[in-house]
């Protein structure tokens, strides 16, 4: 693979992750160019004209972007409204006009300083491009947009902010109004914008915390009036975490309102949609009934076997975080310390600040806390190496951690105990050759257990990762548990072939099911992470995607947002 590749999708990879979502300040003229020519497809058609004069009857289908300069959202949030349309809903657009004083859309990485926040200087240094760039999107639409100042006023507003600034910092998190976790979405976005696991004791920090929790009020007001005045049957937006769109799904949900999340897949042209919530909560809780039976052929299992070997460099994915992966157990064993020949157990961290909700299944209090536990708990096993890998995102990622795991370590552990190895993010140690060589792998919040059930090595989970659940890991559920689990160490054996087996199936739901493909959506050149690449509007009417009709019908009739990947094995839609 040349250096050239790499490095390409590298770059590639930060601008997808962040559809998590990357900040973009340019005019609107200038963004326009990014996006399809919707004006060009939409003008000259009879299936747009035909559509558009049908839909009144339709279902009512809140589009609730919000952050228009958001282009991983826009652009596919506007061709969803364009295609809903031609299938009878009556599609809205919602988008922040500078009403809320903080959102996802920045993050200390990308701000010169947080007094943008705590100043509210949010409304003249960064709105303007963001509301530019959706309103020249979605305009070029011609269907109908809402903004958020449509539904509150200037005195309101004040009395929310009024209300952000008396409540005790202590009592915000854990905040609910009506039942609705307000609190909780207001932290977790203060996280993200610090890229931090854990609140900074500093003024600057709570002050950004209230601002916001401001955003959050100003939200749930917003999106209760919306609801007053068009009563939408379904709600479909990005993330469904953080603020906005957190307090979206709160509000939403408590008016029976369905709800549709979505959020860039791994491989290249998919996307990860859920019902009612967060992917980050349904994949935990899915039923096994929906992957256990399918289909199951010598093809399947090569095709989910050789996407597996692609992970390890990449090659398949639009996300991937290495540049160049050693994956020589020798070299690693020589870079790390680390004697293979002896029963080592690897820990797999996750990204600190990254989706900071509340699992009812983690055994301990968060992550740091799982790890130091964990450190301690080898200390006094010398007969195992713990060999623990900090996810390589915390540097690569698109918002760099700003609360290094290996420094938080350190502070507890100045001098680790002699049996345990810490291996940076930035180091190019592959994570796969790792545990290849490892008797058993501990997660908290990682994917990776996915891919290790279906090469055969057990896994210990002790957080939200989606393989919980699944009959194929022990599944901590109190730190006494965990422990307990961690006693029987080391397994000294590969899953049995009936659990690797099955193992393989999830991996196939997974990455082929649950990833849903949209053939049309292309890696793209310039700072937009995709484009829609489409000969007509035909494109997109039903029976022309196979991915995009799963999505829509998901949206107007709540079937499973499921890709029947097994029925194209070996050919193309």
């Amino acid at each position: 693979m040349s250096m050239h590749f790499i490095r390409r999708a590298i770059r590639f990879a930060k601008r997808v992750v962040s559809s998590k979502l990357s900040l973009q300040q340019s005019s609107a003229p200038a963004a326009a160019q990014q996006f399809s020519d919707w004006r060009r497809h939409l003008g000259t058609s009879i299936d747009w004209k035909r559509a558009l004069s049908s839909v009144s009857k339709g279902q009512e289908v809140l589009i609730a972007t919000s952050v228009g300069g958001l282009s991983a959202a826009t652009i596919l949030e506007g061709m969803l409204g364009v295609a809903l349309t031609l299938r009878g809903a009556r599609v809205r657009f919602l988008l922040c006009d500078a009403v809320l004083p903080a959102c996802l859309h920045i993050h200390a990485g990308k701000i010169r300083d947080p007094a943008v926040i705590t100043e509210y200087r949010l409304n003249k240094e960064i709105c303007p491009g963001c509301i530019g760039r959706g309103r020249s999107h979605y305009g070029s639409l011609g269907l109908p947009v809402s903004y958020y100042s449509d539904f509150i006023s200037e005195e309101e507003r004040r009395a929310l902010r009024k209300t952000a600034r008396e409540m005790p910092v202590s009592e915000i998190r854990g905040f609910r109004l009506k039942d609705m976790n307000l609190g909780e979405h207001a932290m977790a976005g203060t996280l993200r914008f610090f890229a931090s696991g854990n609140l900074p004791a500093t003024q600057e920090a709570e002050d950004v915390l209230r601002r916001y929790f401001e955003a959050a009020l100003i939200t749930e007001t917003v999106i209760q009036r919306y609801h007053e005045q068009f009563s939408p049957e379904v709600a479909v937006f990005h993330h469904g975490i953080y603020v906005p769109q957190g307090v979206i799904g709160e509000v939403c949900r408590a008016h029976g309102t369905r709800v549709a999340n979505w959020q860039v897949g791994y491989r290249k042209k998919t996307f990860i949609f859920s019902h009612k919530e967060t992917y980050h909560h349904t994949l935990i809780n899915e039923s096994t009934d929906c992957w256990t039976d399918v289909p199951w052929s010598e093809a399947t299992e090569k095709e989910i076997m050789s996407y597996l070997k692609s992970r390890w460099y990449g090659s398949n994915d639009w996300i991937w975080f290495h540049d160049q992966p050693k994956h020589d157990a020798e070299l690693i064993a020589k870079e790390t310390g680390i004697d293979f020949s002896k029963p080592t157990i690897s820990l797999l961290t996750n990204v600190f600040w990254d989706a900071q909700l509340h699992f009812k299944a983690n055994a301990f209090r968060d992550m740091l806390d799982w790890v130091l536990q964990s450190i301690e708990y080898f200390k006094g096993r010398p007969d195992l190496q713990l060999a623990i890998r900090i996810h390589p995102a915390e540097v690569r990622g698109a918002i760099p951690s700003r609360q290094p795991l290996v420094d938080e370590i350190r502070k507890v552990y100045p001098t680790l105990p002699d049996n345990v190895y810490v291996i940076p993010p930035d180091s190019q140690v592959s994570t796969y050759v790792l545990c290849e060589n490892s008797d058993t792998v501990v997660i908290y919040g990682t994917k990776t257990g996915v891919e290790l059930t279906a090469m055969g090595i057990p896994v210990v989970v002790a957080g939200e990762a989606w393989i919980r659940n699944k009959g194929l890991t022990m599944d901590a559920t109190s730190p006494e548990n965990y422990f307990d689990l961690l006693d029987r160490l080391p397994v000294g054996k590969r899953l049995d072939a009936d659990t690797i087996n099955r193992a393989r199936k999830y991996a196939f739901h997974f990455f082929f099911r649950r990833f849903i493909p949209i053939e049309f959506m292309e890696p793209s050149s310039n700072d937009a992470p995709y484009e829609i690449r489409i000969n007509d509007l035909q494109d997109l009417l039903p029976g022309r995607d196979a991915g995009l009709d799963v999505l829509c019908n998901g949206i107007l009739d709540g079937s499973e947002f499921v890709y029947p990947a097994e029925k194209y094995i070996g050919r193309t839609q």
